[in-house]
């Protein structure tokens, strides 16, 4: 018999750090155990450069519109819609409207968490 300890954790948005990733795109996150759930507030005209993960990717957008560019395809996203994005898939994206997303990926971005991911400075 597995004694497996589940902790439960609530968390607050307004409690979490925000960090402003250029001067059009402020992040928030937190990872659990397998997974990492990000709120962005993205200005109009800012841009999310080229880059892959190994991480499957969803997107939510609450408010705003998103433009996803991939190799072979541009995808409008607005508020209330959302795209599933595999991993491995080059992407990029063109804020459209001011926006507000949220992102959710498995696994943990351990990118984020290191600190490493400089593709939003390009």
């Amino acid at each position: 018999m597995s004694t497996t300890t589940t902790a439960v954790v609530h968390h607050r948005w307004s409690d979490i750090p925000t960090e402003q990733i250029n001067p059009s795109i402020a992040r928030q996150f937190i990872c659990a155990e397998r997974v990492t759930i990000a709120r962005f507030e993205l200005k109009r005209a800012g841009v999310v450069p080229r880059h892959a993960h190994e991480n499957e990717q969803v997107s939510y957008i609450v408010s705003g519109a998103l433009k996803f560019v991939f190799d072979d395809r541009e995808v409008v996203v607005h508020g209330g819609e959302l795209i599933q994005i595999p991993p491995n898939v080059p992407h990029a994206a063109e804020v459209v409207e001011d926006c507000v997303a949220f992102d959710v990926f498995s696994p943990v971005r351990q990118d984020w968490v290191d600190k490493t991911d400089s593709y939003f400075q390009r």
